[in-house]
């Protein structure tokens, strides 16, 4: 076999070439986090993530609001939002009813992935502190007037995650 100048994207179909960027996403994420750990701690690794993740999702906002031809408001969020996490597979139910979008996560694979690597123990802090910037940059993202709300966590033992975005007061939708 002649590999030299072919292309072995050729032999790859549309889903192999997915997962390997899905599996490449979550493996960088995780280890560049324990390699940081490592050398500067668990407080710090967790601080720079955090500072990432609020990074992050402004990329992924502003990609998904171009690439479905949304723009600023609540149901646009929704959309994008519901977006987002079935790329990212999870399990959730949604519903918006143009002054506030709900989601109910039933199965998150950040967790998951967090209890395979044996590091469960720090789910609650990487996720409470992680999914919150997340969620409030996705806010701010969609227009000044959505705030996040998150009661129910699965990283802290529900079952369940319940997100909301709501409209404050005198916000337009």
């Amino acid at each position: 076999m002649d590999l030299a100048g072919g292309s072995v994207n050729a032999e790859l179909d549309d889903r192999d070439v997915i997962e390997y960027f899905k599996r490449s996403y979550r493996a960088v994420d995780g280890l560049w986090f324990m390699k940081v750990e490592e050398r500067y701690g668990f407080d710090t690794a967790l601080e720079i993530d955090d500072d990432v993740w609020r990074v992050m999702p402004k990329i992924q906002a502003r990609a998904l609001k171009s690439i479905m031809n949304e723009s600023n408001g609540l149901e646009s969020l929704a959309r994008c939002f519901t977006a987002k996490l079935s790329l990212e597979e999870f399990e959730f139910a949604s519903t918006c009813d143009g002054r506030c979008a709900r989601f109910v996560v039933t199965r998150c694979p950040w967790h998951e992935i967090m209890v395979r690597a044996g590091r469960a123990e720090l789910n609650e802090r990487v996720g409470s502190r992680i999914c919150w910037s997340e969620l409030e940059v996705w806010a701010s993202e969609f227009g000044d007037g959505i705030v996040p709300r998150r009661d129910r966590r699965i990283c802290r033992g529900d079952e369940s995650c319940e997100i909301e975005f709501e409209l404050k007061n005198g916000a337009e939708h």
